[in-house]
């Protein structure tokens, strides 16, 4: 029996310290930014909240009161324009489900990520990002936008985000 012992408590403390080894690499390391890491860390959390939360209408409110909170805490640039944002999505895309994603404000249809607001602080950047994966209707011939730098919102560009949430949804 002591020998079952002794064995399960190596076996343990093998297991606990590739843990650590498996999570970030020498390669890893190397290849993303700790920014990217960051963000993966952030994402692998959303998907484990996620997976606890319970029925479907709890679920939703849930990960809306995520994005809410994350752009709350947003430096004060950033946030501006998130809560503007938000605005807008959710009121030209509402059958969009605001949740996070990679730590982001994110909205998604079906379950798949439709757009997103990259915050400026989140990669260092001088100017935040609204995105919108290929599951948005942008198509327009060959070459299209998929993303939109903004620094500021006036209401011309409130318009045309308006227009563009529509046209990702339609």
């Amino acid at each position: 029996m002591s020998e079952t012992k002794k064995s399960t408590e190596s076996d343990s403390t093998e297991t606990d310290s590739t843990e650590g080894d498996s999570t970030e690499t020498d390669s890893t390391r190397e290849t993303f930014t700790a920014e990217e890491r960051a963000a993966m860390k952030e994402r692998a959390r959303e998907l484990k909240t996620a997976n606890r939360r319970g029925k479907a209408a709890e679920k939703a409110a849930a990960e809306a009161q995520d994005v809410v909170d994350a752009i709350a805490a947003m430096p004060e640039a950033d946030r501006i324009i998130a809560e503007r944002l938000h605005s807008i999505i959710t009121e030209n895309g509402p059958d969009l489900a605001p949740r996070l994603w990679y730590g982001m404000p994110a909205y998604a249809r079906d379950g798949k990520i439709v757009c997103f607001f990259q915050a400026a602080k989140k990669f260092d950047t001088r100017y935040g990002t609204l995105g919108f994966n290929d599951v948005a209707n942008l198509d327009d011939g060959n070459v299209w936008p998929s993303a939109y730098a903004i620094i500021s919102l006036t209401k011309a560009d409130e318009v045309k985000i308006a227009g563009l949430i529509k046209r990702a949804v339609g």
